[in-house]
């Protein structure tokens, strides 16, 4: 376990600090450079193009946030660059854009996505990217095929499991994770407390973040079993300006 003890010191953007697009769209570069003007960290979603480019984008599909057809996975960096977002001036950006213009400011939690059999590379890929980027950064994801590539494709890099769910099954799948060196979890706060983050904190030691806090109530009843929230739709008390 890597200790990453920034990982609570300031709330979370969910896929930057956007408006709900309204004018400014989840993770876009406008949506990164503001939560860095605010101060606060950047959570971000990561894809992997059809010609092996780590761009930005949460959706398996297309449609919602561009209006095209396809995912992806299906599309060359130069032709998902080119889509406009939403209604905004903004396209998709590739990683290296997002690294760019975020700069180091603020630290980044920078979730993978995985297509299986579309994927190949997608850790080892952003973990490169990583590896000469100055500034404080960690990885995670909800698919456990690409967590069990941390410690080989992504050393020295804090990894975490993104994940949601309070049955049996869930838990001790969120268990077996635990063997491939994680360094914190990102939980769905509606499925908070339970017994796998019970472990997680108070005998790991391991740091918790919530997802998604969308007003001031679940923003205080975040810290009531996590260390900082991941939000979006309204400006937390801490680190506003």
């Amino acid at each position: 376990m890597i200790a990453i003890p920034w990982l609570a010191q300031r709330p979370v953007a969910h896929r930057g600090l956007h408006d709900l697009n309204k004018t400014r769209w989840e993770n876009t570069l406008s949506a990164f450079r503001e939560a860095a003007r605010h101060d606060y960290a950047i959570e971000c979603d990561v894809h992997l193009s059809s010609d092996g480019v780590p761009v930005v984008f949460h959706d398996d599909d297309l449609k919602r946030l561009t209006g095209r057809v396809g995912r992806p996975c299906d599309h060359t960096a130069a032709e998902l660059t080119a889509m406009k977002v939403g209604t905004g001036s903004d396209g998709i950006p590739t990683l290296v854009e997002m690294l760019e213009a975020v700069a180091g400011k603020v630290p980044l939690v920078i979730e993978l996505k995985g297509t299986e059999g579309k994927d190949d590379g997608l850790v080892a890929k952003v973990a490169g990217l990583l590896a000469g980027y100055e500034g404080k950064a960690a990885i995670m994801s909800f698919d456990h095929w690409l967590i069990r590539q941390f410690p080989k494709d992504a050393p020295g890099i804090p990894g975490g499991l993104t994940a949601l769910g309070q049955n049996d099954k869930d838990i001790e799948g969120h268990f077996a994770m635990l063997a491939y060196d994680l360094s914190f979890v990102s939980y769905n706060l509606a499925d908070m407390p339970n017994r796998f983050l019970s472990l997680v904190r108070e005998k790991l030691s391991m740091p918790v973040i919530s997802w998604t806090v969308r007003d001031q109530t679940a923003a205080d009843l975040t810290f009531k079993y996590a260390d900082q929230m991941t939000f979006e739709g309204f400006i937390p008390k801490v680190a506003a300006v």
